[in-house]
């Protein structure tokens, strides 16, 4: 929401910049003194020790580069936005890239001594640890004092479809922003008001949005396209720019395609259509299955204790078997059987399928806990480590949902291009069992149109904390 940087985000730059900086140096000295001067590592004689004049050239040098490359990820612009989880991707990447330049550019230059290779190796833990720590520390020093700053924006929505709906909770959400959306304008004056808009928020017809922004002081104004024709929205546009407000558009994510487009050329003639998304490329679906399968046997065996102990609990607390396989549509339509643990009755689905509401009673004490928890998902790991699955993807759905959804829901069998999920970017959304399946497929297509390392990482890291509709 801000519209232009004060001196207070300088300044909060400023203060990134030299934590960073003493972080990084302290990882380096950290991993100087580990490597020489502990006694837990052996020095070779015939080598020896750098004098210390050499260590601080080459780590001053690091932390040059480690500075440049954090500044072209944009780690220090401010304000901050979102929760500090959505920053680790990019900070742990930057780390990484840092260090292949800095061996790229100590081999160019031929820098001699060069730094030990096994204070490297212990430098990438260090530092990372350094730098994590206090981007934290910090990230929790500027969200006390966000918190407690006085309000600087003023936002009136325009629309009241659930794109903008959403975007306000997020709006208020965000102490970072400081701002507080004041009301709602509706486009269609037929169209009733959503439940989730408090009667007082409720400002009338987007016809009155110059009268209630000036007479509300509000410095944002956020609009929706849905309904709104052409002139109104050049009006709009031209009363915001001559009295300094700020104009926010949200498309209609529902209506527009968010992948690139490709323009290639058949006998000299223009051909226009949509681009690849990241996943239909072999390098980066290589990358991917590697990155499953070692974090899927990893998994395994790290949560062994887990699913034995939730294993007795499911077979002690109720009649049934221990494991609930169901078919499901995997990549390109495939059935597959998806493992889970039991956490309903054996007889749950006599009269057929349907999706868990809250306070189902076809739940077991103990599978209210796993779902909470995402326990009952844990089995999941070995269809992963077969192929079926992905650690993050779209949810995979069951087939009678698929053909009734299929005709029903625009772009909906494209979720099916790739491997499903146990996890995904619409489940830490709390987008899971009774929920809008239009929401789901915005979610799902947005991650497959965007996915990256990053992006997975991330959904990974939301999914120990996502347990909003998990019942």
């Amino acid at each position: 929401m801000q519209s232009r940087q004060t001196t207070e985000h300088l300044l909060s730059s400023l203060l990134a910049i030299v934590s960073d900086g003493l972080a990084i140096f302290g990882g380096f000295g950290l991993a100087v003194w580990i490597r020489f001067d502990s006694g837990w590592m052996a020095v070779e004689p015939q080598k020896g020790i750098p004098s210390f004049e050499e260590l601080l050239r080459l780590i001053l040098l690091a932390v040059l580069i480690f500075l440049v490359v954090f500044n072209n990820l944009h780690l220090y612009k401010r304000p901050h936005q979102g929760r500090f989880e959505d920053t680790i991707p990019r900070i742990i990447r930057a780390i990484l890239m840092s260090f292949v330049l800095y061996f790229a550019l100590e081999a160019a230059l031929r820098l001699d001594p060069a730094f030990s290779r096994k204070a490297l190796a212990i430098s990438l833990g260090s530092v990372s640890f350094f730098v994590l720590l206090e981007r934290y520390l910090l990230y929790r020093i500027e969200l006390h004092k966000a918190r407690h700053a006085p309000t600087e924006n003023q936002v009136i929505m325009v629309g009241t479809d659930p794109n903008i709906l959403r975007l306000a909770e997020a709006i208020e959400a965000d102490k970072f922003l400081r701002a507080k959306v004041l009301g709602f304008l509706r486009v269609k004056q037929e169209s009733p008001w959503p439940e989730e808009i408090q009667e007082i928020k409720r400002l009338g017809s987007s016809a009155e949005v110059q009268s209630k922004t000036l007479e509300l002081k509000a410095n944002h104004v956020v609009l929706s396209d849905v309904g709104i024709d052409r002139d109104a929205l050049l009006e709009l546009v031209v009363f915001c720019e001559h009295n300094y407000i700020s104009f926010h558009l949200v498309p209609d994510l529902f209506r527009i395609l968010t992948s690139d487009l490709q323009v290639r050329h058949l006998a000299g003639i223009p051909i226009m259509g949509l681009g690849q998304w990241p996943l239909d490329r072999i390098g980066p679906r290589l990358l991917k299955r590697g990155f499953d399968i070692c974090f899927s046997i990893s998994a395994l065996i790290g949560i062994s204790p887990v699913l034995l102990i939730a294993a007795i609990a499911v077979k002690i607390s109720s009649k049934g078997p221990i494991f609930y396989r169901q078919i499901r549509c995997g990549e390109h339509g495939k059935h597959f059987n998806i493992i889970k643990l039991r956490t309903m009755r054996a007889d749950a689905e006599e009269t057929g399928p349907g999706w868990t509401t809250e306070d189902d009673p076809r739940r077991t004490k103990i599978g209210e806990f796993l779902r909470k928890w995402n326990i009952d998902e844990l089995p999941q790991f070995w269809n992963v480590l077969c192929g079926q699955m992905s650690v993050v993807g779209p949810r995979p759905e069951r087939p009678h949902y698929v053909e009734q959804f299929k005709d029903e829901i625009n772009r909906y069998m494209r979720r099916h291009a790739h491997k499903p999920g146990i996890t995904g970017w619409a489940q830490v959304h709390g987008l899971r069992g009774d929920t809008s399946i239009d929401e789901r497929i915005r979610y799902d297509l947005f991650y497959l149109e965007n996915w990256s390392p990053g992006l997975d990482l991330k959904i990974i890291l939301k999914t120990f904390s996502a347990n909003k509709n998990a019942y």
